[in-house]
């Protein structure tokens, strides 16, 4: 009995003797402790064969599993929540985040605060926190992203008292 479970533990070590020790087997001393002479039967021998070919095989890695750990933009994909059919009535609906984030000026640009306008400001120097206050022109690829989160709603005229951008609103001297 103790003979049979020597054998069962034997098979279950070898695979790991053979990989420690690799291709110099005559001086792994930790295989010659555990490794016997075969005395397996046919039945076994089938069965280990395949477990054994796993073990000894490399993984293999397809080009885009290696470099999506070093570039995440390509498995992750950009997702805007822009809905195209509302449920109540069928019709597009704006991206409300644009909306609180960016104004839209008449003549079709959009304009933003600058990013970190709010942020640690007690650490930035006076220069640094003027130029934040300032908006930044969104450039045109930007600005036709911006139409298409948007409804016609958003993009009339609207006129408000004492407007500080009124003097944005129209392009002058501009070709369009």
């Amino acid at each position: 009995m103790a003979a049979l479970i020597a054998r069962r533990v034997t098979g279950l070590l070898r695979p790991l003797s053979v990989s420690l020790c690799g291709n110099a087997r005559q001086f792994c001393s930790f295989s010659s402790l555990v490794q016997h002479p075969p005395l397996y039967s046919a039945v076994a021998a089938v069965v280990r064969a395949p477990l054994q070919a796993t073990v000894h095989q490399a993984p293999r890695y397809n080009i885009l599993h290696r470099v999506s750990a070093l570039i995440p933009s390509l498995t992750h994909q950009q997702s805007r929540s822009l809905t195209y059919y509302s449920l109540k009535k069928g019709k597009r609906k704006t991206v409300k985040s644009v909306t609180k984030r960016f104004m839209r000026l008449h003549c079709g640009l959009w304009i933003r605060r600058q990013a970190g306008y709010k942020k640690k400001l007690w650490k930035k120097k006076p220069a640094r926190r003027k130029r934040l206050r300032e908006q930044v022109f969104c450039n045109k690829t930007q600005c036709n992203l911006l139409d298409k989160m948007t409804t016609s709603f958003w993009k009339r005229r609207n006129w408000y008292v004492n407007d500080p951008y009124l003097k944005y609103h129209d392009r002058v001297n501009l070709k369009q």
